[in-house]
């Protein structure tokens, strides 16, 4: 199901083909957000030619980025054993006591499994 091919080409969408303007205006842009998607798809070509699978690698990458979704991901997995208020964690989904490095790393892992088992499966299924 996961394969070295997916991991590597979600490193080059993610980390090679994102430039920084991505990086920093696709939260608050959908446009900037779908111009990301669509670059970070490319690597996934080589993978797949399913127009589905593309369309949905892109659809879901796009949607995950620009809302940040990992961090609510990150903010329910917080709630067990403790239940902390939204107000206290909406930053990276962790509560603001956690140093920022941390908490940061941890929404980027947190994201990047997202986009790779949602790629995988795409892959596999679609």
């Amino acid at each position: 199901m996961f394969t070295a091919n997916q991991l590597v080409a979600h490193a080059i969408g993610d980390y090679i083909l994102q430039s920084h303007a991505m990086a920093t205006q696709k939260t608050k842009s959908l446009l900037m957000a779908l111009i990301h998607a669509t670059t970070y798809t490319l690597p996934f070509a080589i993978i797949t030619q399913s127009p589905l699978a593309l369309s949905t690698i892109i659809i879901t990458h796009a949607i995950i980025d620009r809302y940040r979704l990992a961090r609510y991901v990150s903010f329910i997995k917080n709630q067990i054993g403790q239940i902390w208020d939204w107000e206290e964690c909406d930053n990276n989904g962790y509560p603001k006591d956690t140093p920022i490095w941390l908490s940061t790393w941890l929404l980027i892992i947190t994201d990047n499994l997202i986009h790779i088992i949602i790629n995988a499966l795409t892959i596999q299924y679609l």
